[in-house]
């Protein structure tokens, strides 16, 4: 049987009325492709969605994009303009079990009224394998075009089989001037926002709201509609949206992909020697919650992955931020890892270490496992050196400026050398070494024959 309720035509937003309690980010939201804000490259004029939404051809979506960006409206558009049922569903609150009782209906809907389905799965990320794999023979047989919406990217968190079978649509984080025009629709709209009340917003006051939103709509207008209950009448000042939001809320997600990707843009921003970008992208971890011991864990990586012997002293700066944060802990302790931040990134680069060692365990994981020559091994017990473990082996204190003749690497990796130094800070004094030992060593060897 139907779940009661479960299918119902498109609401037509265009005569919606809605009462007292409803949200004005409810109230405002676009009621056809021509209002929607800031996504002009997906659902304008001439874009490849618009035209198969016009001409009603689309497809099983996957929406994907940050908090606010529009992808429910999006979903209802599209119903609404293709006549198709809509059917909101929810990926938390679901199961297996579930998704087959809508599925059954869906194909029971098309099969008596000949009309489509449109299934939207709010936050399809958070479906696992099987949750996922159940969609499937509905998607490939007609029964259900489903449109999942996630703030995660797709290609990690859709399985591979589901999403060969839909189109992925990136909807990108509003700009600011986007926002400003969302939030002046909602003051002059009389029907569904404020347009028929005596209020007025600093002009100042709405680009500065724009900024602290971080792309998302529904925050500018949550926040709008708070102040305005605060202050009904007259005109509503940058102060006022002030108290109302207290402290901007950062864009990340701590187990997310923003997660990710601010991690690699200080990552990077370091190995491009930019402290200033540097110092940014750890103030939007910081502030946004991430563990800082994670962020010194990834500082001590870098110290040694892309400065290495270049600055010896930049792990031993690294490990003492991570010492001073975990000594005297926030708000203090985050200026270490800032001083930590600027010293990697102006610090000259080497990435030597991180390629010998790269190539070192290469070998060490594909050539035959050799043993240890003997003249390395230590002869501990009589029977050991009977064997001949130590025989051979040459005491670089008693050689004239400490170097001898002996291999030290097994017989096949004779000579391989894995460490280059760059030509940056101290490695240049490193390189200068390294020729000296290795002519030293040639003329022994030469000497020896």
């Amino acid at each position: 049987m139907s779940q009661p309720g479960l299918f119902a035509e498109p609401k037509d937003t265009h005569s919606k009325s809605f009462d007292a309690h409803t949200p004005l980010a409810e109230r405002m939201r676009p009621r056809d492709l021509d209002e929607i804000f800031g996504q002009e490259e997906i659902v304008g004029p001439g874009a490849p969605l618009r035209a198969a939404i016009d001409n009603d051809t689309v497809g099983s979506l996957l929406l994907w994009g940050p908090p606010g960006s529009g992808k429910t409206t999006l979903a209802r558009v599209v119903a609404h303009r293709t006549k198709a049922y809509f059917v909101p569903y929810s990926a938390v609150l679901s199961g297996v079990k579930e998704i087959r009782a809508v599925m059954q209906d869906a194909e029971r809907q098309r099969k008596l009224h000949g009309k489509k389905t449109i299934l939207f799965v709010d936050e399809i990320h958070r479906f696992n394998k099987a949750q996922q794999d159940a969609f499937l023979p509905h998607v490939e047989s007609g029964n259900v075009i489903l449109i999942g919406a996630t703030t995660e990217n797709p290609s990690f968190e859709v399985n591979a089989a589901l999403l060969s079978r839909c189109r992925v649509v990136i909807l990108r984080q509003l700009e600011p001037k986007d926002l400003v025009e969302v939030m002046r629709r909602a003051l002059a709209d009389k029907e569904r926002g404020f347009g028929a009340r005596e209020i007025e917003v600093e002009p100042d006051a709405l680009g500065w709201l724009a900024r602290q939103a971080n792309g998302d709509g529904r925050f500018v207008l949550n926040v709008l509609e708070v102040a305005v209950a605060a202050k009904p009448k007259g005109t509503i000042l940058l102060g006022d949206l002030e108290r109302v939001i207290q402290r901007k809320a950062l864009l990340y997600d701590k187990s997310g992909e923003e997660h990710f990707n601010i991690i690699s843009a200080l990552h990077k921003s370091l190995r491009n020697s930019d402290p200033d970008a540097g110092l940014y992208w750890l103030a939007r971890m910081l502030e946004a919650g991430e563990d800082p011991l994670y962020v010194a864990r990834r500082l001590v990586r870098f110290a040694s992955e892309d400065v290495g012997l270049a600055d010896p002293q930049a792990l031993s700066v690294a490990m003492a931020a991570k010492e001073a944060f975990h000594f005297i802990g926030p708000p203090e302790g985050k200026l270490a890892l800032a001083q930590a931040v600027v010293y990697l990134a102006t610090a000259p680069k080497s990435n030597a270490i991180y390629r010998a060692y790269r190539e070192a365990a290469d070998d060490a994981l594909k050539e035959a496992t050799e043993p240890v020559p003997l003249q390395l091994r230590n002869p501990v017990t009589k029977p050991m050196k009977s064997w001949g473990y130590g025989r051979g082996y040459q005491y670089a204190h008693d050689f004239e400026e400490k170097i001898t003749d002996m291999e030290c690497l097994p017989e096949s990796l004779a000579s391989k050398v894995y460490y280059h130094p760059s030509d940056e800070g101290f490695e240049e004094d490193l390189r200068e070494r390294i020729k000296t030992v290795q002519k030293r060593r040639k003329k022994l060897k030469k000497e020896s024959h």
